[in-house]
């Protein structure tokens, strides 16, 4: 066995369902459910119809390079949501079969194990994935602390050069999870700079871009910062996109990889012998996805009424804040993070995620404890359920 996979520690639902072991909520109160973030709003009609109108291509093995009109159709789509020249579809696009995944693979052609001590540098709180591809690949994985003091900023020069020196991977999420911060030019800048000194690659995790709450100002991409600061041809630099939350389509694992087209040339040969090709019919529907922007200010619209009716509930007892992006509220609540969502199971059969369970601790600190993590995906009525007895919660401990 791969000695690598005892270093893996256990998936946050997993501790989440561990956590609840033994409890017995209210049977009068109906199940709600903010703890795990799997959009819940319908499919869109038209990925649905492209689904059906492309059956026959169960028939057939697809290529791993994809379709020329899906990637084509990334590639435009790209150009529209950033304002930039759209890539080079054939050479700077590659769809994958959801950005989990192709996360996960990217830390496996990347890294370097011939080098001592290679190191990948992720955000804490993070998405867990980022630290099991570096454990995997055979790297040591190194945390940034994302603190609310500083406004959860990525907080590059927390390390020093030494480290630097070592990192052959950076994962940056932004729009980030759990925080739904985006981060800012200057910090993009940073990051490319100490990219530039060291050489290591940046993979952006750009999933939860397509949430957010202000249609005259979506969050700022990596491409685009990199566009802007004349970087031609994203050295270094790969991002990481979905339809998942985007379309509401977390089943059909659909999502593309863009950027450096010398790591996607490498990507693409692993992803040959990995055997990760996109479906045909997949395909077909991913393709109709990227070109309809409709659905997409729909699916805002619903997230952005769900934000207003929870946060109009909540602010009269705790600080909650509208995150940037995203569909998840950090919340700070009283005493440690796990106690009190067992606790809010228990009183109110409501389920969500302890903040610690998100997080490493390192340096002594665990930026994870203190908060939890609520996932608005469920319809309104459920979401202004669970928010009202999460205030009951918080009140009744306060008391």
């Amino acid at each position: 066995m791969n000695p690598d996979l005892a270093r893996l520690q256990p998936y946050p639902f997993q501790k989440l369902s561990k956590l609840f072991a033994g409890v017995t909520p209210p049977p009068d109160l109906p199940p709600v459910s903010l703890s795990i973030g799997e959009p819940k709003h319908p499919t869109p009609a038209l990925v649905l119809d492209a689904l059906r109108a492309n059956l026959d291509g169960l028939a057939s093995y697809p290529a791993t390079l994809g379709k020329p009109s899906l990637r084509e159709a990334i590639a435009a789509w790209i150009g529209r949501r950033y304002d930039i020249p759209a890539p080079d579809a054939a050479l700077e696009v590659l769809p994958v079969n959801g950005s989990r995944e192709a996360l996960f693979a990217f830390a496996q052609t990347v890294i370097d194990r011939t080098q001592p001590d290679p190191v990948v540098v992720s955000p804490n709180p993070f998405y867990q994935i980022y630290e099991g591809a570096a454990l995997l690949a055979g790297a040591r994985p190194v945390f940034l602390p994302q603190l609310p003091e500083n406004n959860f900023a990525p907080g590059f020069e927390q390390l020093d050069e030494a480290t630097w020196s070592k990192a052959q991977l950076v994962f940056v999420c932004s729009p980030g999870n759990p925080t739904g911060r985006v981060m800012t030019p200057a910090e993009w800048e940073q990051l490319f700079a100490l990219s530039d000194r060291h050489g290591f690659v940046i993979a952006a995790d750009e999933c939860y871009s397509e949430i957010y709450f202000d249609e005259a100002r979506p969050p700022l991409g990596a491409l685009e910062i990199a566009h802007r600061l004349g970087r031609t041809g994203y050295p270094r630099l790969v991002v990481f996109s979905s339809l998942s939350k985007r379309s509401n389509a977390p089943g059909m694992r659909s999502g593309f990889v863009a950027g450096d087209r010398e790591y996607l040339k490498s990507f693409l040969l692993y992803r040959t012998y990995h055997g990760s090709a996109m479906g045909l019919t997949v395909q077909a529907a991913s393709e109709a996805a990227w070109r309809d922007e409709a659905h997409v200010v729909e699916n805002r619209r619903q997230y952005a009424e769900k934000f207003r009716a929870v946060l109009e509930i909540l602010g009269p007892v705790c600080d909650a804040v509208q995150p940037e992006a995203g569909f998840y509220l950090w919340l700070r609540v009283p005493g440690d993070d796990a106690v009190f969502a067992r606790e809010l199971m228990r009183q109110y059969n409501v389920s969500v995620l302890p903040g610690s369970y998100l997080a490493r601790e390192a340096d002594g600190i665990n930026p994870g404890r203190g908060f939890v993590r609520l996932a608005l995906v469920a319809p309104l009525a459920e979401c202004v359920a669970g928010a009202e007895r999460l205030a009951a919660c918080l009140r009744g401990m306060r008391a």
